[in-house]
């Protein structure tokens, strides 16, 4: 059995697209919205790569780019998630989706409401159920990650990084100052502790910790002062550069059970 119904997910970045790659594995039809200009760090897990390179497969399931509403039944019979640059979302009124998921963990709150479809799925902190959104998505990690909140908010951002190899902070890059970002590197390269990583306006960012380059903004992107620009996994190993993180995987699956709960009695 599968359910007739359209998710559209506001937002392709890594938590996103974990919850797009959930829903399509489940045969929902999915279409997501992104940015012309995403700010995805983790860019080889995350669906927003299309906008730039036309298509992007994550574990297997690939987006497609598609330049209007009429390109969406040629992808979805293709198997594959279309995606569309649409960050105001105009193609909601069109598309009638029964689902809507901001997935882009905006930690104000602002740009939705609970009218703009029949079920309105929010991520993280900034939104309260009952108010911008039916349900609320917790995704802070711990003993609460991926509950679903039917009334009130979620717990306030914390700010830290998850804990990979007993390391926080230390891992992520963000930019000293506004401007351009470069690199020279490549994701999964292997770094060093001290070794340049990146430069904003030509300032250099330098590595904390050693370990493997599993996120970082696409070079030429730019940047606020204090935006996470850049991920580095102290475990250093491959395999976990292209899988989709348990975080991921855990908020895919609330929404899930959040969409099922009310469209599969």
């Amino acid at each position: 059995m599968s359910l007739d119904l359209t998710v559209l997910i506001k937002g392709a970045g890594e938590m996103a697209s974990g919850v797009a790659h959930v829903l399509h594995q489940s045969h929902l039809r999915v279409v997501l919205t992104e940015t012309p200009q995403p700010l995805a760090v983790r860019r080889a897990v995350s669906f927003c790569e299309a906008v730039h390179l036309g298509h992007m497969v994550v574990e297997g399931v690939e987006a497609q780019r598609v330049r209007g509403l009429e390109e969406l039944t040629p992808v979805w019979t293709a198997g594959r998630i279309p995606l569309l640059v649409d960050p105001e979302l105009t193609c909601l009124a069109p598309l009638r989706p029964r689902v809507l998921v901001d997935a882009t963990l905006n930690k104000t709150g602002q740009g939705l409401d609970m009218g703009y479809a029949p079920l309105v799925i929010a991520l993280g902190p900034g939104f309260s159920a009952g108010r911008q959104a039916h349900v609320v998505v917790e995704t802070n990690r711990g003993h609460d990650l991926g509950r679903l909140i039917h009334e009130g908010r979620a717990q306030d951002n914390t700010g830290l990084p998850g804990e990979i190899a007993g390391k926080t902070w230390e891992r992520v890059l963000h930019a000293p100052l506004p401007g351009l970002f470069t690199s020279d590197l490549d994701l999964g390269a292997l770094v060093r502790a001290g070794q340049v990583v990146a430069r904003v306006e030509g300032r250099p960012l330098t590595a904390q910790v050693p370990g493997i380059l599993r996120g970082l903004l696409r070079p030429g992107t730019p940047v606020q002062a204090g935006q996470k620009v850049g991920d580095i996994d102290p475990r250093g190993q491959g395999a976990y550069l292209r899988t989709i993180s348990e975080k991921a995987r855990a908020l895919g699956g609330a929404v899930l059970t959040a969409i099922m709960g009310v469209y599969n009695r």
